[in-house]
């Protein structure tokens, strides 16, 4: 509840990275990539101490667990947008339960909020539930990203509900919000094209990853190891970065508190198994300086003052004037991508005491046909050994009932068995659906046919097309005793 106690105006984003969306129909909630829309925007009213009501930004209408089925005959019951009536508000209350760094999102039902994966009607859309299976489980967790009040307080001032455009794409736009846009862009440029940064704060000290490798503080030795920062950019996003250390650590924002009974919460070095919102972080532009703001709406700080304050970092909200400036930091870029276009994006590690293994390449650069160069691999202080492969990286996408691609989107996982029937298992858990078939699509006519015995040899990406068995082209492979 800590989060939407301080938090005017939110976004959810579910565990397939897609944010919570009120549609232009002003009933129907979906699951949408863009972030920029004003429609993942949801203003925070707080009802009690355990209960928040979320309204839409972009239509003024509230987040509501209804009473209809989504399917009929199938688990789950619609989320939509509706108007508060007098007797009715129950049906617009959410109680969060905080959950590790994410919320759960529990109705007045004790259902919850969930968004849900697989293939259509399911992909994208939105119900309230309970996870009746381990795959499902992560399906109603949540990220909260706070709205940064700059954003929130210009986006607000606008008169018409209706419009979809992204932030800073409209003339009327407020010129608080289109300068912070064109900061932001600005600074991003610079991160894109870094491989190797510093960050030197107001007290011209560098941040610093700690010998005992779980630490982060303040060294004014700017030639050392440990001041040096590794970039890499998430999949989802162009605009958040995780900062890798020396140790091949990630600076991460922590909830524990620094000190019992003060504000301000640890920010440490971790390698946790999966990636999680606690590691990335947001760079903001403020004048010649920029801000690392955490998914949660804190800030990368600087401590200074007295032990044990002096060389500390925390992540919090300056609350004085004294400390505002504590939050600002200079960059330095030391080493420059030679290939700019190409970010570093990794993948949810399943051994976290292995090196990491790369996910996917963004911008114009292919997912799949693209791996960096070892030479950017520096972990440890000197190593310059590329990663272990961690099995090999399988990238599918659903076809039609005539065999065509459903959509352009691929998904990846790693796999690390040999068998057809263990990847089906696989990717059946990871969809959340049941009766996959594994298909191939051959290179000479285009046509898809299942993998029958083996996987083929594992050089490199396997990119691969699922069909459902009780599809069209499902039932002619089992007639042609394909299957």
């Amino acid at each position: 509840m800590e989060v939407f106690n301080k938090a005017k105006a939110v976004r959810l984003r579910a565990h397939n990275d897609k944010y919570l969306v009120a549609d232009d129909d002003n009933q129907t909630i979906r699951q949408s990539r863009n972030r920029t829309s004003r429609k993942t925007i949801w203003v925070v009213e707080a009802v009690s101490d355990q209960g928040i009501r979320l309204k839409s930004l972009a239509r003024g209408r509230y987040l509501s667990a209804s009473d209809l089925p989504f399917l009929l005959g199938m688990t789950g019951n619609k989320v939509m947008q509706v108007e508060v009536e007098k007797g009715s508000e129950w049906m617009v209350k959410w109680e969060p339960v905080q959950e590790g760094f994410q919320v759960k999102l529990r109705s007045w039902c004790g259902t919850y909020l969930r968004g849900n994966g697989g293939t259509p009607p399911w992909r994208n859309s939105v119900t309230h539930d309970q996870p009746h299976t381990s795959a499902t489980g992560k399906w109603i967790l949540w990220d909260v990203e706070i709205v940064d009040h700059f954003e929130f307080d210009g986006l607000a001032s606008f008169s018409s509900f209706a419009s979809d455009e992204p932030f800073g794409s409209e003339p009327p736009t407020p010129l608080t919000t289109k300068t912070q846009i064109r900061h932001s862009s600005s600074v991003m440029d610079l991160f894109r094209n870094a491989k190797t940064i510093r960050l030197r704060s107001h007290h011209k000290k560098y941040l610093s990853a700690d010998e005992d490798e779980e630490s982060v503080v303040q060294d004014r030795n700017g030639s050392s190891k440990n001041v040096r920062w590794t970039v890499e950019f998430v999949s989802f996003s162009d605009a958040i970065i995780r900062l890798k250390s020396c140790y091949g650590k990630y600076l991460m924002a922590s909830n524990q508190p620094f000190l019992l009974g003060m504000t301000g919460r640890k920010v440490m070095q971790a390698r946790p198994e999966r990636f999680e919102s606690s590691l990335e972080w947001e760079p903001v532009k403020d004048g010649s300086f920029l801000r690392l703001k955490t998914r949660y709406g804190n800030y990368l700080r600087a401590n200074g003052g007295v032990p044990p304050w002096r060389n500390s970092v925390t992540h919090d909200v300056p609350h004085r004037a004294s400390t505002k400036d504590w939050i600002l930091w200079d960059l330095d870029v030391v080493d420059i991508e030679t290939q700019s276009s190409v970010h570093k994006t990794l993948d949810h590690p399943s051994d976290p005491d292995s090196p990491l293994e790369v996910d996917s390449i963004s911008s114009s650069v292919s997912q799949d046909s693209a791996r960096p160069s070892t030479a950017e691999y520096n972990v440890g202080g000197g190593s310059n050994s590329p990663p272990k492969s961690e099995g090999r990286r399988i990238s599918f996408l659903f076809a039609d009932e005539n065999g065509e691609d459903e959509d352009s989107e691929r998904h990846s996982l790693n796999f690390n068995g040999k068998g057809v029937e263990d990847l089906t298992r696989k990717l059946e858990e990871e969809m959340g659906i049941e009766g996959v078939v594994v298909c191939t699509r051959s290179p000479l006519n285009g046509k898809l046919y299942p993998i029958r015995l083996q996987l083929p040899p594992n050089n490199g990406t396997l990119k691969v097309v699922l069909v459902l068995k009780s599809s069209t082209l499902g039932s002619e492979f089992e007639k042609q005793g394909l299957l």
